[in-house]
């Protein structure tokens, strides 16, 4: 909301106040004030000059010489390019030596070998936005009335001696959302009166019921609709000081009965609508539902479709209207209009949002009706725009008003005791303290005991618990003036949680082991909303989706992974490493609410050591991948419960994907991402993981225990094993840790034989094993018994023959 300091003075004595004190005091007091825009800061020296000729210019056939009287003993010549300039105008004159915005310094020069003392300035010049310039000055200079007086400041004529104070309004205050709002707010802020408008008319003998009847058939809609009738109008400019307001406000002045409706949509902040009642076609105005598919054109000549949810003004017959929104080309106040019908009315919001949005029609009216209007606002609104038109374009204001209503006005009543009040706040402050602060507010009190009872008006719809009477309270009062205080009692230091410690932990091992985050939508779209899936659910799919692509909550996080190392391989980034937490969203049927689980999930491509000036280069590949997992099991103390058993998943390279499981049950997968699918999105050989991180947090883990450095040699035994090309050798090695225990430390593989020398369907695993005691030296004998036992098991259990 812009707020005028000139115009806001027509309400309120604000003597002694600044405009920028004036924006303090109303952010102190709960509304913040954005900004203050000096709407004449660093312009100077221009003047209302009178063009007494206007000739062409011998050498130039878009520009004028104009003889200008400027105030001074000597009138002026000035080379003008506007189109629109004539003698006997009186227009805006930068002189010589004047500053125009931007630091444009006007010198007297000379144009086409005229001399040019000045510039005849139109309003965009003078720093005006050119949407809210009046149509017939925008593409030209702006002409003023013909009695404005010659040499004086044309910038205060134009109003641009004057500060607007720009507001940034909460939902909640909507009666801030007009001129008069703005003034009961500052009237309680400083303790004065609010002067309400001039809107006494001189009784007419003829009465507006005479001229139309009103209906309502959609009372919920539109409990009160209310027709003013004014005739013998003169449709013109409307005046001067109330055409700079409308622009400084950013409205664009069209002629005097609508800018009069503008101009009370700010003053009072209830829209009106001015109806051409000669072209109405008929003395009735039905307010009704819109039939599913009927046309109708808008003032701005568009046709729009309605439905069964758009309200419309008709003249009984066909759509004049749209209520709240906008009105029809049928019915426009045009220069051949003489009688008026003003609508003054109350629509409730959720109608008029709903055509605002459907349409695409979002307006100052629209937003106010959404918002909530008051009331007890809408005759005085219409009665005040009558006398306007009266005044300003020689109207005859009919008597009385055509009425339709069936609106209930309950002001909110909400009692609080003054303990509260002060409990809440920390404060001392006495009933009558209390009191004074609803009485600046206007609000009606009484007050029983330690009760206070507070009527709040229609136009403060915001107003309905007691916690609203505290703000109020609070904030008249002053925040700075409500004392400060340490908490009181006992505290409890903030700390993470063990899931959370956990979760840090996971993150700082992956960053650390060289994966950067990601940050993904949890949105996709039907088609990859189920890939790389670790559970299979149906998919949920949003009601109101921005689009296609964004419709569906993601099953698994790998999809848009996959999408990061695309963007980045297309951009020669093709050595990539990444990784994300986040939320997957698992559905559980109809009516029941989906299940929401944190995954952890990595994708790794391209070069993982690249030491050009060693000579060596290593490719990411499947055991590069498992590596940063079994690193990361271990610093949460899981890798003796996680094993990897070779499996195959949607998506995945049929041999190059192992299953994870954490004590028994599968938790994630690690492997290879399938070569179609790599096609498809254009990447190198891509590896991946995804597990359920809640799963990995929350598994029991032993407190950490340190064992001694050994003090007694081991002994090492090296066996190379013939086994069948299907056998696994995490299988073989849990066969080995087992028979071997609890002498065998530590069993690896070390090599792996599948060339010509073996027989069809075989292959050789050879395994690095170490023996030791921690608190002895082991003979030969003992070794050799228990690695004996180990070959026994191997050959039994997996077919195992020591190759010779």
């Amino acid at each position: 909301m812009f707020v005028s300091y000139k115009w806001l003075q027509d309400y309120i004595d604000l003597t002694g106040v600044t405009a920028d004190e004036l924006a303090e005091k109303i952010t102190k007091s709960g509304i913040e004030v954005e900004g203050v825009e000096v709407l004449n800061e660093g312009i100077k020296g221009v003047v209302v000059g009178h063009v007494l000729e206007r000739e062409q210019h011998p050498n130039a056939d878009k520009l004028s010489k104009c003889l200008v009287d400027v105030g001074e003993d000597q009138p002026v010549q000035i080379i003008c390019g506007a189109p629109n300039v004539a003698q006997g105008q009186k227009v805006a004159v930068a002189k010589t030596g004047a500053v125009l915005p931007g630091n444009f310094k006007i010198k007297r020069a000379k144009l086409r070998g005229e001399e040019s003392n000045g510039m005849i300035c139109s309003l965009t010049e003078l720093g005006m936005e050119g949407k809210v310039v009046p149509k017939e000055y925008s593409e030209g200079i702006f002409v003023f009335p013909a009695d404005a007086e010659v040499g004086v400041d044309a910038l205060a004529l134009l109003n641009r001696d004057d500060e607007v104070l720009e507001l940034s309004l909460t939902p909640n205050r909507a009666d801030c959302l007009s001129m008069l709002g703005v003034a009961y707010e500052v009237a309680a802020i400083l303790g004065r009166e609010v002067k309400l408008p001039e809107t006494s008319l001189e009784p007419s003998a003829e009465k507006a019921s005479e001229y139309v009847k009103i209906v309502v058939d959609a009372k919920e809609d539109n409990p009160l609709y209310v027709a003013k009738m004014i005739k013998n109008v003169k449709i013109g400019p409307s005046p001067l000081w109330m055409q700079t307001r409308l622009m400084s406000a950013g409205i664009r002045p069209h002629n005097n009965v609508v800018d009069i409706t503008n101009y009370i949509l700010l003053e009072y902040g209830q829209p009106l609508h001015a109806f051409d009642y000669d072209r109405l076609g008929s003395k009735e105005i039905v307010v009704r539902r819109a039939a599913d598919g009927e046309k109708f054109v808008t003032l701005d000549d568009v046709e729009r479709t309605l439905t069964s949810d758009h309200l419309v003004i008709t003249n009984g017959t066909e759509p004049v209207a749209l209520a709240g929104v906008m009105g029809g080309a049928n019915s426009e106040v045009t220069s051949d209009t003489t009688t008026v019908l003003l609508e003054a009315a109350y629509f409730t919001g959720g109608t008029v949002r709903k055509a605002s949005k459907d349409h695409g029609l979002r307006s100052e009216a629209s937003a106010r009706f959404e918002k909530g209007v008051d009331p007890n606002r809408v005759r005085p609104a219409g009665e005040r725009a009558a006398y306007l038109m009266a005044k300003y374009a020689g109207g005859e204001v009919l008597e009385g008003a055509a009425e339709a209503d069936t609106l209930t006005v309950e002001p909110a009543v909400v009692s609080i005791s003054l303990e509260k009040i002060n409990r809440v706040l920390g404060t001392e402050l006495q009933m009558n303290d209390v009191k004074e602060i609803f009485d600046r507010l206007q609000f009606a009190v009484s007050i029983e005991g330690d009760v206070i009872t507070v009527t709040a008006p229609t136009r403060r719809g915001d107003i309905r618990i007691e916690e609203d009477l505290v703000e109020e309270v609070a904030r008249l009062y002053g925040y700075d003036n409500i004392p400060r205080t340490l908490p009181i009692g006992s505290t409890t230091p903030g700390k993470l949680s063990e899931y959370q410690k956990k979760r840090r932990e996971v993150r700082q091992y992956l960053e650390g082991a060289g994966l950067y985050q990601a940050v993904t939508y949890s949105l996709t779209s039907e088609e990859k909303a189920a890939q790389f899936a670790l559970e299979k659910r149906d998919t949920i799919r949003l009601a109101m989706p921005m689009s296609e692509e964004r419709s569906i909550l993601r099953l698994s996080i790998l999809p848009q992974l996959l999408e990061v190392v695309k963007y980045n391989s297309a951009r020669q980034n093709d050595s990539l490493a990444v990784y994300e937490t986040g939320a997957v969203f698992l559905a559980n049927g109809a009516g029941v609410l989906p299940e929401e689980k944190e995954h952890v999930a990595g994708a790794v491509t391209g070069l993982w050591h690249n030491h050009s000036w060693q000579g060596e280069k290593k490719p990411v590949d499947f055991f590069v991948v498992k590596g940063i997992l079994e690193g990361m099991f271990a610093k949460l103390g899981l890798a003796d419960r996680v094993e990897y058993v070779q499996a195959q998943a949607d998506g995945m390279h049929p041999g190059r994907t192992a299953e994870i499981r954490l004590n028994g049950n599968k938790i994630g997968f690690v492997g290879q991402v399938h070569p179609s699918v790599q096609k498809e999105l254009d990447l190198k050989d891509t590896y991946v993981f995804e597990l359920s991180l809640k799963a990995v947090l929350e598994a029991d883990t032993p407190a950490l225990q340190y064992e001694a450095i050994p003090r007694f040699p081991s002994i090492t035994r090296d066996i190379a094993l013939v086994v069948n090309r299907e056998t696994v050798s995490g299988t073989m090695k849990n066969i080995i840790i087992e028979a071997g225990s609890p002498l065998l430390k530590e069993a690896e593989v070390f090599d792996l034989y599948e060339g010509d020398k073996m027989e069809a369907g075989m292959k050789s695993i050879a395994f690095a094993l170490k023996y030791a005691d921690p608190e002895r030296t082991l003979t030969d004998e003992e070794v050799t018994k228990v690695h004996e036992r180990v070959l026994e098991a191997l050959k039994e259990k997996a077919s195992a023959v020591l190759r010779g």
